[in-house]
C-alpha cells in the first residue's frame, strides 16, 4: 500500500511538472551586450497575461547562480502567464557600469519587444537574489525612465554597500573604488529610494540569514520605502539561511511561492491605453503630512476617482519652487526629467506656495516667464499634453516662511496671467479649500480629507471636455 501510494505521488508530481513545463511556449537566448558576454534567456508563456519579469541571479558579483536563482523559476512564472527572462549579466570586476548597463539593456529589450511578445510595457518587473538583488534594487532606484521597472521582487537582497553588510558584493562591485565614500553611498540603495520613481516591491528572506544580514539590507530597504510612502511588502521566514532560490529543500518553499503569487495577483498594472496624468507640484502634491501618501495623498485619491482609464503619477517634490532662482527650483530636479519622460497626456501643475517665501518672491518678476518655460517644454513633448494650472491652496497661517499675502496678491494673479496668455484652464484650489479643518496643524498642508477635496476638484476639471 505504501509503495503504491508513493508511486501515485510520483506520477502526480511528474504530471504536474509536465503540465507546468507545457506552459512555456518559446525558449530562446538573445545577446544582450555588444561584446556578446551578456545574454538574456527568454521564456514566453503559452497564455500570456501581459506581465513580464527580468531576473538577476546572485553570486556576490563573482559568479552567477544561474539555475537556482534564474532559469529554474521560468516554469513557475510561465504557468501564471508571466513572461520570464533570466539575465546573464557581466561581472563588474570593479566596474559597476557593466552589470547595471546589462540590466538596463534587458529592461529596454523587453519593453521594445512588448507587442511581439504580448507584454504590457508598463507591467515589466525586475527580480534579484542576493547580489542580484542589489542589482535589481540599483535598477529600481537609479534607472532612467525607459529602463525603470514597474515592480521589484527582491529575494534575500544585498542593499547596502560597505564593510560588514556583504563584503564579497561590496568588493567585487566597486573593486579598487570600494572605499570611495561617494560611490558607496550612491550604490547603497536604501539611500536612493524616492516616491516618484522607485517602484512597489516585495522582499523575501530568512530571519536566520547569516550571509546577508537582513537588518542593514532588506529591512533598511523596507524602512526607506515606508518612509517614502511607497507600497512595499516583506515576508521574513523563520529559517532557511541564504541562497535557497527555487530549491525544494527550502522548507518554506511552498509558502514563499504562495506569498509571491498573492502579491503579484493584487499588483495592478495600468492599462496600456490609459490616459497618463502627471501631477507636478510641491509638498502638497507630494502628500507631506499625510501618512501613507501613496494611498491618501491627492494624486492617489485622484487615481481612485478617475479609475483605470487613467494612469496618475505623483511628481510632487517637497519645498520646490516654480522660480528658477528660488532656493529649490523644480525644473532643476530629476523628478522634472522623469515627468517629461512619462510622456503625459494631461499635466496638472500646482506650484507657487514655496515661491511666496520672501527669499524666493524677491524674484517675483521671473515667476511668469519661468512658468512659461515649463509650459513650453511640456508643449514640445510628443504626447502634446493638455495642461491645467492650479492656484495654490490658502496658507491659513504664515508659517514655514510661506506668506498668504504673496500667494493671494502675487502668485495667483501671475498664474492667471500665464493661463490667459496660453489659453489654459485654471483649477482654483484657493477658492475650493476654505475650511481649516482640512489642513494639518502647520496651517499649510492639507490632511487626507483636504487631499480628497483637491482630488475631487482636479478630477472634475480633467473629466470636463477641454475647451
Amino acid at each position: 500500500m505504501n509503495n503504491r501510494f508513493l508511486l501515485i505521488l510520483l506520477m502526480a508530481a511528474l504530471t504536474a511538472t509536465i503540465t507546468v513545463s507545457a506552459q512555456t511556449a518559446r525558449h530562446f537566448v538573445l545577446t544582450n551586450s555588444a561584446d556578446g558576454q551578456s545574454e538574456l534567456h527568454c521564456f514566453l508563456p503559452e497564455q500570456p497575461c501581459g506581465r513580464a519579469v527580468v531576473a538577476c541571479p546572485g553570486g556576490a558579483y563573482g559568479f552567477l547562480s544561474f539555475e537556482k536563482e534564474g532559469t529554474d523559476w521560468a516554469a513557475w512564472f510561465n504557468a501564471q502567464g508571466i513572461a520570464y527572462f533570466t539575465l546573464r549579466y557581466r561581472l563588474p570586476k570593479g566596474n559597476p557600469d557593466l552589470p547595471v548597463g546589462d540590466a538596463y539593456q534587458a529592461m529596454r529589450t523587453v519593453r521594445d519587444s512588448a507587442q511581439v511578445w504580448h507584454i504590457n510595457p508598463r507591467d515589466v518587473g525586475i527580480m534579484g537574489f542576493s547580489a542580484g538583488g542589489h542589482l535589481a534594487a540599483t535598477v529600481s532606484t537609479h534607472a532612467p525612465y525607459d529602463a525603470l521597472p514597474d515592480f521589484s521582487i527582491l529575494v534575500y537582497p544585498v542593499i547596502t554597500l560597505g564593510r560588514g553588510t556583504h563584503d564579497g558584493t561590496w568588493r567585487n562591485f566597486l573593486g579598487e573604488q570600494k572605499d570611495n565614500e561617494k560611490l558607496v553611498k550612491d550604490y547603497s540603495n536604501e539611500l536612493r529610494v524616492n516616491h516618484y520613481s522607485t517602484p512597489p516591491a516585495i522582499l523575501l528572506l530568512s530571519n536566520d540569514d547569516r550571509t546577508v544580514n537582513p537588518v542593514p539590507n532588506a529591512i533598511a530597504y523596507y524602512s526607506a520605502m515606508r518612509r517614502a510612502g511607497n507600497p512595499c511588502t516583506m515576508h521574513i521566514y523563520p529559517d532557511g539561511g541564504h541562497g535557497w532560490g527555487y530549491a525544494s529543500w527550502f522548507k518554506h518553499h511552498d509558502q514563499m511561492l504562495a506569498d509571491l503569487s498573492r502579491w503579484l495577483q493584487q499588483l495592478q498594472a495600468p492599462r496600456e491605453d490609459a490616459v497618463r496624468v502627471a501631477c507636478i507640484g510641491n509638498s502638497i502634491t507630494r502628500g507631506s503630512g499625510i501618512d501613507m501618501a501613496s494611498q491618501l495623498g491627492y494624486p492617489a485619491q485622484l487615481q481612485k476617482l478617475l479609475g483605470d482609464a487613467y494612469n496618475v503619477h505623483n511628481f510632487g517634490m517637497a519645498g520646490y519652487t516654480m522660480l528658477n532662482k528660488g532656493d529649490r527650483p523644480y525644473m532643476a530636479t530629476t523628478c522634472w526629467q522623469m515627468a517629461q519622460a512619462f510622456q503625459p497626456d494631461v499635466v496638472v501643475i500646482k506650484l507657487g506656495t514655496n515661491d511666496s517665501k520672501p527669499r524666493n518672491w524677491q524674484h517675483a518678476q521671473d515667476f511668469a516667464s519661468d512658468m512659461q518655460a515649463m509650459i513650453d517644454t511640456l508643449r514640445r513633448l510628443p504626447s502634446h499634453p493638455r495642461i491645467l494650472l492650479c492656484t495654490p491652496i490658502p496658507a491659513f497661517r504664515d508659517n514655514l516662511d510661506i506668506l498668504e499675502q504673496n500667494i493671494r496678491d502675487g502668485v495667483i494673479p501671475s498664474i492667471r496671467e500665464v493661463a490667459k496668455k496660453n489659453k489654459l484652464e485654471v483649477i482654483d484650489l484657493h477658492e475650493a479649500v476654505t475650511d481649516e479643518k482640512l489642513i494639518t496643524r502647520d496651517g499649510i498642508h492639507p490632511n487626507h480629507n483636504g487631499a480628497k477635496l483637491i482630488a475631487e476638484t482636479v478630477a472634475a476639471a480633467i473629466q470636463q471636455k477641454a475647451p
